[in-house]
């Protein structure tokens, strides 16, 4: 099968969870065999082919012209993949099915489909402008708003990563269940394997003997850091040798800080911002647990992450993570927007070592059996035969 993936973001690119999706999708689906490229987007003016093991990857340059709203970007760098598909096509290449990631490269995904309708359309909804804003207000959200509903009707197959998911693009865009797949995200089981166990870089951050509570995410609202902060000083009462690392960069940084600052816990939260990938790695080997407050998540893989990294992991109820953590099996779950739930959850896990050890375990377990990639690159198999054997002749 010939397979032309369109993702706005890849490897080295990665500004949410979607280029991981992709990169790891693309892979498997390669290494079982079929041809996959993807056609993504460069923060350079660039443009570039590039063969990433079994994925041909091409960049195109999306700032031409620097642009005055980010949807004027995202208009430039759907004409840019437009123009490099059809060069594509006119060099010989005959895909069988394109792949659509998200909004945000819908426009491309379309003119290609029209001009070359043989393709299959798949398309991939990662999260939706309502459930990050709590509903919709202002000219940007209505426009994508508007663009994710024409996704799902031109679309021959719609993927979504949870059963909330599901239930969110049905109430969204009044869509029929028989054209929704639900295919989980994934994670790497080997991920941590190699990764040593830095205690220099740990002692950066804690104390020798210390605890170190560690959130990773974009710092937006919809990621609910403020409830975790609002449990800082309720874990410290209880347990005063604990240190918080919020990982990341996003609109609420500086009055994340600031309430820091406010609770009288500044000493307490360390804000590293954005960690590259490799430092990343090192840090969830030296943590003792991850905490996920998300008020929308569509699913969660960072959560995901963290089991592979041997880290017991806490989540709210929200979306996604609702359906990959059991409480007090693979992990703790609190409801989503409550510190002081969060705060008892966080004492339990670091003051009961068997709980830890129980929830790490079990873990391990559901990922082996839900998540492994190869699996999920079978399931987006069969979605796209499907796809291919509806479409009309």
């Amino acid at each position: 099968m010939r397979i032309l993936m369109l993702s706005w973001e890849y490897p080295p690119r990665i500004i949410g969870g979607i280029s991981r999706v992709v990169y790891h999708l693309a892979h498997e689906l390669g290494a079982a065999g079929h041809s996959v490229t993807v056609l993504t987007m460069t923060d350079e003016n660039l443009q570039s082919v590039e063969a990433d093991g079994p994925v041909t990857v091409h960049r195109v340059p999306a700032w031409l012209v620097h642009p005055i709203t980010f949807i004027d970007g995202v208009s430039q760098m759907n004409m840019e993949m437009v123009a490099e598909g059809v060069r594509l096509m006119q060099s010989g290449d005959r895909y069988d099915v394109i792949h659509m990631h998200d909004w945000l490269v819908a426009f491309a995904g379309k003119t290609l489909l029209g001009l070359y309708p043989w393709m299959a359309g798949v398309a991939t909804i990662h999260g939706t402008e309502y459930g990050r804003n709590g509903g919709i207000s202002g000219d940007v959200q209505h426009y994508i708003g508007s663009v994710e509903q024409k996704l799902t009707e031109f679309a021959d197959r719609i993927i979504i990563n949870s059963l909330y998911m599901q239930e969110e693009v049905i109430r969204l865009f009044h869509l029929s269940q028989d054209r929704l797949n639900v295919i989980p995200n994934g994670v790497d089981p080997h991920k941590f394997d190699l990764v040593p166990e830095d205690m220099e870089l740990r002692r950066r951050h804690a104390a020798d003997g210390e605890c170190i509570v560690f959130f990773v995410g974009r710092l937006t609202y919809e990621k609910g850091v403020h409830v975790l902060m609002d449990a800082v000083p309720k874990v410290l009462s209880r347990i005063p040798d604990v240190k918080f690392i919020i990982a990341g960069r996003g609109q609420e940084l500086d009055s994340l800080r600031q309430r820091a600052w406010t609770m009288g816990v500044a000493h307490r939260v360390d804000f590293p911002g954005f960690l590259p990938e490799e430092e990343l790695l090192r840090i969830f080997r030296v943590v003792d647990i991850a905490v996920f407050p998300s008020l929308y998540e569509p699913f969660g893989i960072v959560a995901l992450e963290s089991m592979v990294a041997h880290v017991p992991v806490i989540v709210s109820n929200a979306g996604g993570l609702n359906e990959i953590v059991t409480n007090r099996d693979n992990g703790m779950k609190f409801k989503s927007g409550d510190p002081d739930m969060l705060a008892a959850s966080i004492i339990e896990l670091l003051e009961n070592a068997e709980l830890r050890q129980q929830v790490t375990r079990n873990a391990l377990h559901s990922v082996e059996e839900k998540y492994r990639w190869e699996r999920i690159a079978e399931q987006t198999e069969a979605v796209y035969r499907q796809a291919i054997e509806n479409k009309p002749r």
